[in-house]
């Protein structure tokens, strides 16, 4: 998985980690529910990406 990110994706996943573990130092509740959301996200882009790789005939790239 990690070879499909490329660097810039591997460096965005650990900012993201970061952040959320930097929050979760001040406030545990508040990065638990942001966690949620950046996975909630996570969850519809890939339905998105599925979709509209589906549309163009492409579904079994994904």
């Amino acid at each position: 998985m990690l070879k499909k990110l490329g660097a810039a994706g591997i460096v965005g996943l650990l900012v993201i980690v970061g952040g959320i573990g930097l929050l979760a130092w001040v406030d545990p509740l508040i990065a638990a529910g942001i966690g949620l959301v950046v996975a909630g996200l996570g969850l519809v882009l890939y339905g998105l990406v599925t979709n509209v790789l589906a549309s163009f005939g492409m579904g079994g790239m994904v």
